[in-house]
This record gives C-alpha cells, sequence and structure tokens, in this order.
C-alpha cells in the first residue's frame, strides 16, 4: 500500500512573520480555505505571541477561530510561552505548538528567556492544560537550531536529545525538530532524527527545514530515510526567523509535495491547486523573494500523481 506522508502548511505563520506588510485578515483565512481545498489537511495558522512584538499575527484569534470551522483541517497555532498557549486555547485550538531553541543564545534572542527557562515554561503549560480539565488539547513541542546556530555555532546532538527527552517527560504529545537557520546535512539528518524517533515512540516526529543552503529537500529525503513521515513547508518558500542572521526561506510546500509525490509518496495535495494559490499570494505581497523550482519549471509533461505511485525503496544509508 502507498505511504502518506503529512506536509503541514506554515507560511500563514513563519512564511508570515517575516514578511513587511500585514496581511489582510480576510487573505489568510482565503489562504486557509484554499489550502484545505487543495488538499492539505493540517496548518498552522497563526501565532499567539504579543501584538505589539509582531502586529502580523494581532488578528491570531480572528484567523484560528475561522480555521477551525474548514472542514477536514488540522488548525495548529505557534506559542512562545503560557500566557500564548492559554490564548489559543480560549480560541478553541485542538493543537498547540511550543517552540524553545537547542541554542541558548538563540532562545534568549527569539524568546528573551534561557532554554532551561523555556522548558520550564513548557511544564507550565502541561500543567495548566491538565489542570484545566483540557487534555483533549494536543501540545506539540518543537526544538529550533537543532542542527547549528548562526549566533552559538554548532549544536551537539547530545543536547538536542537531551531536550527532546525532557520534553516528552514534560508531557510533549509531538516533537518537531527544526533547521531552523539552514545548517543541517543529510548525513546529520539520518543520524540525529533515527535517535529521535527511538525517543519519540508512538508520538509523531515532524522535521522543519529551511532551505538557507539549498539543502532543504535533500534533508527531507534522509528524514524520510531515518522514518519520518511529516513535514512543514512553506508555500512559495516564505519565511525564515527574525533573530537569526541570514536564515532564509522555509522549503518550499510546491516543491516538496512534487518530490515527495514524484517519489511514490501520498501527500493527497494538488500541485496545480497550490500553484494557483501562490500566484494569487504573490500580488497579496509584492516585493517579496519567493522561491520554488515547480513554480518556475512547471510539472513534467507527464506527471500525475497516481501515476507516481511505487513504493519508495531505502538501501543502505542511501535513499
Amino acid at each position: 500500500m502507498t505511504e502518506t506522508v503529512t506536509v503541514r502548511e506554515v507560511g500563514l505563520r513563519d512564511g508570515l512573520q517575516m514578511v513587511g506588510a500585514v496581511l489582510d485578515t480576510d487573505r489568510k483565512i482565503e489562504w486557509c480555505r484554499r489550502e484545505a481545498a487543495a488538499g492539505v489537511a493540517a496548518i498552522e495558522a497563526t501565532s499567539f505571541v504579543p501584538p505589539k512584538l509582531l502586529p502580523q499575527f494581532a488578528d491570531a484569534g480572528l484567523v484560528a477561530h475561522a480555521a477551525l470551522r474548514i472542514e477536514g483541517l488540522e488548525t495548529s497555532a505557534l506559542v512562545p510561552n503560557l500566557k500564548g498557549a492559554q490564548r489559543a486555547i480560549d480560541a478553541g485550538l485542538r493543537k498547540i505548538d511550543f517552540v524553545l531553541s537547542a541554542s541558548n543564545e538563540h532562545n534568549l534572542r527569539n524568546v528573551r528567556r534561557t532554554t532551561d527557562a523555556s522548558l520550564d515554561d513548557f511544564r507550565q503549560i502541561v500543567a495548566s492544560r491538565n489542570d484545566g480539565g483540557r487534555r483533549d488539547v494536543a501540545l506539540g513541542a518543537g526544538v529550533a537550531t537543532a542542527f547549528g546556530c548562526t549566533i552559538e555555532g554548532r549544536v551537539a546532538p547530545a543536547r538536542v536529545l537531551a531536550i527532546v527527552e525532557a520534553l516528552l517527560e514534560a508531557g510533549a504529545d509531538a516533537i518537531t525538530i527544526a533547521d531552523t537557520v539552514g545548517y543541517a546535512n543529510p548525513a546529520q539528518v539520518r543520524a540525529l532524527l533515527r535517535d529521535v524517533l527511538a525517543l519519540a515512540g508512538s508520538r509523531p516526529v515532524t522535521c522543519h527545514f529551511h532551505d538557507t543552503r539549498g539543502l532543504g529537500l535533500a534533508n527531507v529525503c534522509a528524514a524520510l530515510e531515518a522514518g519520518v513521515r511529516a513535514f512543514d513547508a512553506s508555500l512559495a518558500g516564505l519565511g525564515g526567523c527574525p533573530f537569526a542572521p541570514h536564515a532564509t526561506g522555509n522549503i518550499d510546500t510546491e516543491d516538496c509535495v512534487f518530490l515527495l509525490e514524484s517519489m511514490g509518496f501520498d501527500t493527497g495535495i494538488d500541485i496545480e491547486q497550490l500553484l494557483a494559490l501562490r500566484r494569487d499570494v504573490e500580488t497579496w505581497l509584492p516585493g517579496e523573494a519567493f522561491a520554488g523550482a515547480i513554480a518556475r519549471a512547471g510539472l513534467p509533461k507527464h506527471f500525475s500523481r497516481a501515476a507516481s505511485r511505487v513504493s519508495p525503496v531505502f538501501h543502505e544509508g542511501i535513499l
């Protein structure tokens, strides 16, 4: 049987946090609806951060409320602390993503606290959810700068694994491993993700890659080989981190879906519909830099999702 791989759209959160203009709320909601119509099953629709720091997300509650009403769409939001988590739960979300950095220096710049302090924040979020009788809310935990940091440099795999273990012990329902600054290579990804998956057991693991140095899709292949079956991606490759120098965009959703479908995995996503949405997003955000090879070159003449259904084969560390 064909294996399913989930591609979660993060352009509305990670992508929009880096653009110059504040996108209209109605446009954000249309973006959500059209992604769902294209077959995208999961979307990180917004971020519950202080509006004074990121005005782009001042409408987080409105966007979340509208996205939750879209049939078949799993809507999540990013939160940096307990207050953000409480706002997200009050908005009705059943999936919340907390993030901290393996690099202490990056964490200090990103959320103004140490990594250890952020771990304590996550424990408070879990306790607040449980004490409030909201165990129906899934709490994901992401480890940013898991493969290196533009501020601190090398990040040891052992540190990442220790953080993952602490998050799981605290009650994380899912783990995301993020290459925030595009430092990862396939060998690193393959080795680290095998260990992360062993720690996580039955709890889902997602990879979040940036294409800063052109290895984003190669790293997807390495993660697939390790056993990962869920990835974050951003329409048109929008995104980056405002607190990490030279951290450019995420892997492109259209290209990621094409890679997976051409390898025989089933994403459930219609690339042509994504491309149509992308063309509109380009008009909504004039002057922004957009990435992506499929948008430039188009799909191969004889490509079809059904025709690409073959079982991927992995050999001795090579996809």
